[in-house]
């Protein structure tokens, strides 16, 4: 490899990596604002945790949320729970 290439190769890999390390704080900024968001609503009284798993739920297909639900009503009719 000519020193010619190996400086072009350094600095497209310096590139990279400067990149992700930018996107990594960029994605720890978002992760800090989430945070505080939650602890907002927390504040204001809403429970977290349900709102945590409605967002979960929010991304998921609806056929599967559907199917999901049919059979924890069956496990917990099996089990005398409902």
């Amino acid at each position: 490899m000519t020193d010619n290439a190996y400086g072009i190769a350094a600095g497209e890999l310096r590139q990279f990596i400067e990149q992700y390390e930018q996107l990594e704080a960029e994605k720890n900024d978002l992760a800090e604002q989430q945070k505080e968001l939650m602890t907002e609503a927390k504040a204001r009284g809403y429970e977290t945790k349900a709102m945590r798993r409605l967002i979960a739920l929010r991304k998921r297909d609806p056929d599967d949320i559907a199917e999901e639900e049919a059979l924890l009503e069956l496990y917990k009719a099996a089990l005398g729970m409902v």
